[in-house]
């Protein structure tokens, strides 16, 4: 009995962490999104939801497989975590999408943190081939307070991103 329900935990766990990253998958976010939103109205608590999206991913995998790609990922998990403090959570929607739960934070704090986070990512760099190559990303903010519901902020910090990865597209071909 004590091995079946050992089992049943561990497939809980993988079901809601991502593989090859070793954070929490979309599922396993919005559970902890729905956790964190419940904790904050109960005990009026402040937080920030950041959904950072990685830019040019795509053509790196393109051209140099999906093996750097998954290099390239792998260090901005790294570069995210270093950022951030152990209560709050990473995780990786899909893709090369990433979100963060971070606790305690004022919007603008959570600005700050966010451009802070596309910073730490734009400073990476990769050699493939003999090639230097970078990746970079853009990152959306939606405030948590006592009004909030899980779906609602992750399309607020979602259209936040967009927002802002059009401005920096903008500003790359200025």
């Amino acid at each position: 009995m004590a091995q079946t329900q050992a089992q049943i935990e561990e497939l809980q766990a993988s079901a809601d962490t991502d593989f090859l990253l070793g954070i929490p998958n979309r599922r396993g976010f919005e559970r902890e999104l729905h956790r964190a939103i419940a904790y904050i109205k109960r005990y009026r608590a402040s937080g920030a939801l950041v959904v950072l999206d990685v830019d040019r991913l795509k053509p790196i995998n393109d051209a140099f497989g999906h093996a750097a790609g998954d290099q390239v990922l792998k260090a901005i998990v790294a570069a995210l975590l270093a950022q951030v403090r152990a209560s709050d959570v990473v995780g990786r929607l899909g893709g090369d999408e990433f979100a963060l739960l971070l606790w305690n934070l004022s919007e603008t704090d959570a600005r700050v943190k966010a451009a802070a986070l596309e910073e730490a990512i734009d400073r990476l760099t990769f050699v493939f081939d003999g090639r230097t190559i970078t990746a970079g990303a853009s990152a959306g903010v939606s405030v948590l307070d006592t009004h909030s519901e899980a779906g609602r902020a992750l399309e607020a910090a979602d259209s936040a991103m967009y927002v802002r990865k059009a401005l920096r597209r903008h500003e790359a071909n200025s």
